[in-house]
């Protein structure tokens, strides 16, 4: 049995792996060491792997180490089942890495597109089992607080359904902002497609079931790919 952290800057997500399939799944909103002993007591895993995009890892890397189990912190210098040509891999984040993981574990052979719309919305390219590259695009919570902050009269906007053409101030953001995003991934989709027509495109991510009815292309979404990914990581570098 593996256990699978997704340390994210509000929420923790646990998944317990056997034979490389997730057996169950918890989320924490914070380090909670008491709720983590009674998960590691009711499916007493055998290895720990743990992602974080804080640095407050301390609590929960005590509390693995205290059980004498195998406990790995992913890093940038971790094995991966993949081949990369990032230029700076000590600045890629570590949710990306295990999404590739994951998709490349949920689908071994194929060209991927992995997009994770999350508090910012990621798309990363995979072309022979190598992670050519990606680029990194504000979320839709961080564009509706861009316009809000940085003019002195657009109110503050929550994502919801909307026309794609708004009828008032409001309106007009949100559909701006949720289509504009909806079409980016698109043109991200459709310009991929041209250069390798057989791309599968897998989304992640908080935002994911949102955005996947507003585009017009097929799109896969795993909302725990993070932590098939992570699992992946976990087996490759035992």
């Amino acid at each position: 049995m593996n256990l699978a952290i997704d340390q994210g800057n509000s929420s923790i997500k646990m998944g317990f792996f056997d034979k490389g399939n997730l057996i169950a799944t918890y989320k924490l909103i914070f380090p909670d060491q008491k709720k983590i002993s009674e998960l590691y007591r009711l499916h007493q895993p055998n290895k720990v792997i743990l992602s974080s995009v804080t640095k407050e890892t301390k609590l929960i890397e005590q509390y693995f180490q205290s059980q004498k189990i195998p406990f790995h912190l992913l890093d940038h210098t971790t094995p991966l089942p993949f081949r990369h040509q990032y230029k700076t891999p000590e600045t890629l984040g570590l949710d990306r890495l295990a999404a590739i993981a994951g998709a490349l574990t949920l689908y071994p052979q194929e060209n991927l597109l992995v997009v994770d719309a999350g508090t910012a919305i990621t798309f990363d390219l995979v072309v022979n089992n190598t992670f050519v590259g990606g680029n990194i695009s504000p979320g839709i919570h961080m564009r509706f607080m861009a316009l809000h902050q940085f003019t002195k009269g657009l109110p503050k906007i929550e994502p919801g359904r909307s026309d794609f053409w708004g009828r008032s101030t409001e309106e007009a953001i949100r559909s701006g902002v949720q289509n504009g995003i909806a079409l980016e991934i698109d043109a991200y989709i459709e310009r991929t497609r041209q250069q390798y027509p057989d791309i599968k495109t897998i989304m992640t991510g908080g935002d994911a079931d949102f955005f996947v009815t507003y585009t017009k292309n097929i799109i896969f979404v795993h909302p725990n790919l993070v932590l098939y990914g992570l699992n992946r990581i976990l087996e490759y570098d035992a």
